[in-house]
């Protein structure tokens, strides 16, 4: 067993003790604060593939010194013992330093570091496979194909946000296989709704947040995901793949209006509101996939000794994890 505990490990101690502890983890998140007496402190969130927790570190302590100029997506290494404030883990942090890739491998921590889907990139990616081979308008699986080919490597690894859903390795390749296979189980029942667009739509609804986000251990926003975001990058690279294609000019413009309605509102970021039925089918898979991606993931990373679990800003509530009583 390593001498460093995992998150789960750490949350599965006394609650009541002030356990110590030494962990390796990775700097998920940072951001410089400033407490009710002026004084600056650092909020962070670090994680492994079980969880994350977020802790705080005042001006004036080593902590702060130790970790005020260590990026996001960094392997740190702390010491510190359990603490719990509002019900919420978060432990008091007495020692903290960066760490390389080869020294965390050497302690034998990190292949535990990075979270991935319970299902294996394999087993997802040929799904999405699947899924273009079912589209039958040539000119439109050719759209898909094309920028499967020039990105799939990216595709397969990426993660599908910063922090509210599959905001992990392959989580993109995981959110777009689940709402591929909701997809065709509801399309049946929806004849309006044109069967290859709303495939090749949901495949490429996200491409975009492969030029979003950057980082080995925790994405972070890259410069042109804040100029411009994932919704107007993906619909440049839809757009450039049809006209390769010589995909015609409807269902090129219904393609990418897919792409540009699929977050539901605009305050949510869609640049239109979803105006065909393919498009108001996408924005409603997606909106279902998200939000039960969040469940999904907090139940297989939550403590035995949980009932609920910690708030969830996507939710706005906390889940309830114990299993219905149906004896």
């Amino acid at each position: 067993m390593s001498e460093f505990k995992t998150v789960q490990e750490l949350k599965q101690l006394d609650p009541l003790k002030a356990e110590p502890f030494r962990s390796i983890l990775v700097l998920r998140r940072k951001a410089v604060k400033t407490a009710k007496n002026g004084s600056p402190f650092l909020s962070m969130e670090m994680g492994d593939a079980g969880g994350s927790f977020t802790a705080n570190a005042f001006g004036d302590s080593a902590i702060y010194s130790a970790l005020e100029n260590v990026e996001e997506g960094a392997i740190v290494r702390i010491a510190g013992k359990t603490e719990y404030y509002q019900e919420r883990f978060s432990p008091r942090l007495q020692a903290a330093e960066e760490v390389d890739a080869a020294e965390a491998e050497a302690s034998g921590v990190l292949e535990q570091l990075v979270e991935t889907p319970p299902e294996s990139e394999e087993e997802l990616w040929t799904h999405i496979e699947e899924a273009i081979a079912v589209i039958e308008h040539p000119q439109l699986k050719d759209t898909v194909q094309r920028v499967m080919d020039e990105m799939g490597t990216q595709f397969r690894t990426s993660t599908a946000a910063i922090s509210m859903h599959h905001a992990y390795r392959h989580g993109l390749l995981e959110h777009t296989t689940h709402m591929v296979r909701a997809a065709r189980a509801l399309l049946p029942l929806y004849p309006q709704v044109d069967a290859d667009l709303t495939i090749a739509g949901i495949l490429l609804h996200d491409i975009g947040k492969l030029e979003e986000y950057q980082g080995d251990f925790a994405a972070k926003v890259s410069r042109v995901g804040t100029l411009q975001g994932h919704v107007v990058i993906g619909f440049r690279t839809a757009r450039k793949a049809a006209i390769q294609c010589k995909l015609n000019a409807d269902l090129t413009e219904r393609l990418e209006h897919i792409i540009l309605s699929h977050q539901g509102e605009k305050e949510w970021g869609a640049a239109a509101m979803a105006a065909t039925p393919e498009a108001v089918f996408v924005s409603m898979i997606d909106n279902l996939d998200a939000k039960m991606g969040m469940v999904q993931r907090v139940l297989r990373n939550s403590s035995q000794n949980d009932e609920f679990s910690e708030y969830l800003h996507g939710l706005k509530t906390r889940v309830l994890l114990t299993p219905p009583d149906k004896n």
